[in-house]
Order: structure tokens, then sequence, then C-alpha cells
């Protein structure tokens, strides 16, 4: 989905739950909702079909009061009473484990807008997540209890309707037509849908399964008079051929894209399983680009809960990216990861992409569908996964997700595609998963280098990487450093950064004369600073610290603070970028200890500056900035 829907009231944990629902069949009379005035209410009957999970004689089932009204409910004289948005049945008898039983449910959606369910200007449709699906029919409405779906509906005859899987019949009797859809692969409630409209513009294509070149798949276009779908048209079969090859051969027995009214529907697009609802006019490339790659991620394996969202908005929105790396080679895909990467940087709330409460309390949906973070963090993820692992395992791993008969047309949890990545890398990358999806924010390096002639031809290269970042404290992340040398060639080399503080010296037989730090923009969730020789790090181990003064930026005053492991004579002064000493702080001899000096930087232009620490023959120096 790329849109930030209202926050339903009735978000909540919900009911326990101790049933298996197995199919929702529905039928809906829906013929006078194209006529004006265009009314919301209807008439339907629906057939829930369960397994049972644990011994039980009460169903509860999610049913807003303010969107429908149930009339009966029939299952061998249970009673049933609808209260606080909860369908509760009392049923005649206890169920036993594994029982699969029925009841059929009586209701009416009432004439309410309830922004889920849609009437209007002759076109009717449905829109549901998170938690939509309880307005216009009792279900279990979580996103780990899939069941397929049997839907029947009558509408005028000059309707033209979709819905989720297969249209197994439509016959016109008079000026009604009665259309039947039916799924028989499962489908989270809220992405069952319901896409119709008077005079409803269709065109379909048909993609050629990549297994049986004979047997093809219908890819139908419901679209506004006056709108041109041709060129979607005519990549989408590309499209399922690009996913197919990467992911698995796609999974559904068809496909589609409907545009509704901008009045209704303000959003880009929404992912509804085998129909995907779009914004009018919005046959953009990377919109259907992300909403396809959600057959994928979050159709055919859904989020089990919301916490779990980054399997389905993070994949969907780095498949935009990926894409564009197809038709426009890795330019386009790195453009484009550097676009989430710039959207994150500007608008980072500061909370981590997944939080477990959220499998309990549904937050509000600013929360979960925070495009900075569930979107553009989530691709951005998993681009450096991409990175991490390397191509042959990351592609791997998204196969063996995918393939995997345990989650397929089932849900998933983060922590089974954690352990699809370290099952298929032999590796534990449990720590990648902790920092980047539990954890908020992203590293900030302060990085050091300096070159040293060792005499004889040899030189030494010194690599010094620090994060400075408050939360969390570090990432454990691999980086590459480039080395350039006099005479024009050049090195790079991966290491592993394990701890805070840590130093890498490389020894060459010719004279290094640069550095790079992640040259190619891996790490690309990073904040870096990269200094020559005249800045010194923190070592832990050596017999002077000096740390970096606070606050900085400074305007009017800055404490400075270094540490001595034994005792010695100091000097602490500024220079300006020159080297020309502006103030001195401290000249004396000093015991061991740690000490802070309080400056008064009133006097000095903004700009840069560096302190220097003189204690024997140990020299530290770091930056600081002044400003007004």
């Amino acid at each position: 989905m790329e849109r930030l829907p209202e926050l339903n009231s009735d978000q909540t944990a919900g009911p326990t739950h101790s049933f298996d629902v197995l199919n929702y069949t529905l039928n809906l009379d829906l013929f006078h909702c194209y006529a004006s005035p265009f009314p919301k209410d209807y008439q339907a009957m629906e057939i829930i079909q369960f397994r049972v999970d644990s011994t039980l004689n009460i169903i509860k089932l999610n049913a807003r009061n303010q969107s429908l009204t149930i009339d009966s409910v029939r299952m061998d004289g249970s009673s049933f009473t609808h209260s606080n948005n909860i369908l509760t049945i009392q049923m005649k008898r206890t169920y036993n484990p594994a029982e699969i039983a029925s009841v059929k449910v009586y209701y009416h959606h009432k004439n309410v807008s309830d922004n889920a369910f849609y009437a209007s200007g002759g076109m009717v449709f449905t829109d549901c997540e998170p938690e939509g699906a309880r307005r216009w029919f009792p279900c279990w409405d979580k996103p780990s209890d899939k069941a397929t779906l049997d839907l029947t509906v009558k509408v005028p005859k000059t309707v033209k309707f979709g819905s989720n899987g297969i249209l197994t019949d439509s016959t016109i009797n008079g000026d009604t037509c009665t259309y039947h859809w039916s799924s028989i692969h499962n489908i989270a409630t809220y992405l069952m849908v319901m896409t119709s409209k008077v005079n409803y513009q269709l065109d379909i294509r048909y993609w050629h399964k990549l297994s049986n070149p004979s047997d093809s798949i219908p890819l139908r276009f419901y679209f506004n008079y006056g709108e041109n779908p041709s060129y979607i048209e005519s990549i989408l079969p590309s499209m399922t051929t690009y996913f197919s090859e990467n992911f698995c051969e796609h999974p559904f027995q068809k496909n589609g894209f409907a545009t509704v009214s901008s009045g209704l529907f303000p959003w880009g697009g929404m992912e509804n399983q085998t129909l995907t609802t779009l914004c009018t006019n919005c046959w953009e490339e990377s919109l259907v680009a992300h909403e396809y790659a959600h057959q994928w991620f979050g159709d055919m394996i859904t989020c089990a809960t919301w916490a779990d969202i980054w399997l389905n908005e993070g994949f969907a929105t780095w498949t935009e990216a990926f894409w564009q790396e197809n038709t426009g080679g890795n330019g386009a895909y790195n453009s484009d990861m550097n676009s989430y990467a710039n959207v994150y940087f500007q608008q980072n709330p500061g909370w981590a992409i997944s939080d477990p409460s959220w499998a309990i309390i549904t937050p509000s949906t600013d929360v979960l569908f925070n495009y900075a973070i569930t979107y553009c963090k989530g691709a951005c993820v998993l681009y450096m996964l991409r990175s991490t692992i390397g191509d042959s395992l990351f592609f791997a791993t998204m196969k063996a997700y995918c393939a995997d008969t345990t989650l397929k047309f089932k849900s998933s949890r983060i922590s089974d595609f954690n352990a699809k990545v370290n099952l298929i890398t032999g590796e534990n990358y449990d720590w990648f998963f902790n920092e980047w999806i539990y954890k908020p924010n992203h590293p900030q390096y302060e990085n050091y280098y300096n070159f040293e002639d060792m005499g004889g031809g040899q030189w030494k290269a010194n690599f010094y990487t620090t994060q400075v970042q408050a939360n969390p404290t570090f990432f454990k992340m691999p980086f590459d450093v480039k080395i350039s040398f006099e005479d024009s060639s050049d090195t790079t080399l991966t290491v592993l950064n394990y701890f805070n503080f840590q130093a890498y010296a490389w020894y060459f037989n010719k004279r290094p004369i640069a550095v790079l730090f992640d040259p190619n923009n891996k790490i690309i969730l990073k904040q870096a600073n990269l200094y020559l020789g005249t800045e010194d790090p923190f070592i832990p181990g050596e017999k002077v610290h000096l740390f970096q003064n606070v606050p900085n930026p400074s305007s009017k005053s800055t404490t400075i603070v270094y540490e001595l492991t034994e005792p010695v004579k100091i000097k602490l002064f500024i220079v300006d970028l020159l080297g020309k000493p502006v103030i001195t702080v401290s000249d004396q001899y000093k015991p061991a200890g740690k000490f802070s000096e309080n400056i008064d930087c009133s006097s000095l232009t903004p700009g840069i500056y560096y302190y220097r620490l003189i204690a024997g023959d140990v020299i530290k120096t770091r930056k600081m900035i002044i400003t007004r």
C-alpha cells in the first residue's frame, strides 16, 4: 500500500482467537448502490466455515456496530450478541479441537460512510487496510487468519465487477447481473476486495507461465473512461516474468489493477490480492511495481501481525528500485535507493521499523504506515542486507523464502525471514535484524586515518572508526575502505566492525595517498566524516584520551574533557584552520585522572577550529565548530 489511511477507532487487540477460519462465503445484493443518491446500505448473507483450534462454545468475530446490523445467526439454535464491535455467538454445544463447523450470518450494511465500503457516482468498492474488513462483513479481522473467499453479488447489468480470485460465473437476468468470484488461495481479510462501476472499461492481457508456456493467466485492467493504461498493460507481462524469475513463479490464478475515484480514494494504491486498487489516472510504473510486488510480499506471504509490516512495505518499496535496476541498470537502482535514504534522513521520527507491541495493539496508521520508517528505511535495510551477504545468497534467500510451504499462501513473522537468511548463508545474522529492524536510527561515523613511512619502501595505513550516535550507541556492520596510491592504483579492503573505537592497520610496498570510507555506499543509512591525521581517535588502552567537546557546535561556551592514565605536563589550546593558537586553555602539570575544562568561546569568530592536547610525547587533536 502507498497511503496513510484514517485511523480506525476499533483498532484493538480484539477477542481471544480459538479457531481458524477456512472460508468466507458472501452473498450481497448491491443493486441499488449504483444509482442516485448512491446509498451505502445492502443486504447480505455470510457463511463462515472454521476449524476449531481449542475447545470452545463461543465464537467472537469483529463486526463494527456503526457499519453493520446483525439480523440473525443460524447455527443449530445458537444465540448471539453484537456490541462493542464484537459479534459473539453462543453455540449450543462444545466443539473439540480439529472439528470443522460453519455458521450462517444474515446482516445488512447501514447507509453510512465508514472509510471501508464506498458507493458514489456509479462506483462501489472496498478498501480495508489495516482493519476495515469488519466494516463490510463480520470476520476475524487479523492478517494471520487467512481464508478462501467465495463471493456472489447482484448488480445492475451495466456494471463491471471485479474481486479476488477468478470469475467463475456471471449471469444476466433482466436488468440484473450476478457475478460469482472465487479464490482457491487463502486471503487476509484486509486484502479481500470488491471493485466495480457502471460502464467500467476493461482490458484483458495474458501472461504465459514460465513453468508451462502453453498455460497463461489473465491480467485484468479496469479503468475509468478517458484513462489510458496501455503502457502498464504492455509492461506487466515482463514485470511478472522478472518477479517470477527472482522470487518465485507468479502464485495466483489471475491478477489485475482497477482505478477508482480520486474523490473517494486519494491515495496511491492498495494491493488487494489479485486486484490492486489504484487512484484515478495512476498508471505509473513505480506505483504499479510497488503494488504488484505485494502479490508476492504481503499477499502470497502476509505479515503475521502488524509488527511484521516490514515484510510487506519494506520489500515492496525495495522492489520498486529493483525493477528500475532491470530497466535502467545499477545507476537507476542506486538513484531510487538514495532517494529513499534521503526521505528517511529528512523525516526520521526516531522509532524502530518493528515494535513487538504492535502485534497486540494495532498502532495508529501514521505510525504503522510512516513513509520514512516503514517504507523508506524498510527498503534501505533490504538494500543493506543484499550488500552485506552478496547477490548470490540474497536472491537464494528470497527464492527460498517464497518457496517455503510453511509460509507460502500463509503468513510470516520477521523472525521467519531472519531464520531463512541464517539458513541460506550458513551464518547467524540475528545481529543485523536486531540493530536495523528492532532499534531506531542509524550509525554516525567519525573516522580517522593516517599514513606512516616505515622505511625501505614500506608504508602503513592506519584507520580508526568511531560511532557517536546516542541510540543505539553502536551498529555492527561490515564496511569497505578504498585506498589510493601514488602510482594511480587503488585497492578496496572489507572489514567487519565488531566494536566501537576499532583500529585497523594495513601495510603496503607503495605509498598510499588517499582513503575513502564505504566508497560504494553499501551502508546507505549512515552519516560519516573522515579525517586525515590532524584528528586523533579515542583508542582504549592509550595513556591519553581526548574527548569530543560538548556542545559541538558551540556558541558562547563549551567543555573539553580529557583523561590521563599517569601524571604528566600538559598543554591544551585551541588553533584556527591555519594552525595559529587562538586560546590557551591550560599549561601545567597534571596528576592521573579525568579533567574538564570550561572555555569561553564568545571571542571566537564563527567557523571551524581544532583543540589540541599535548601530554608529554603524546599529541591529540579534535575538531570543534563555533556558531552564533
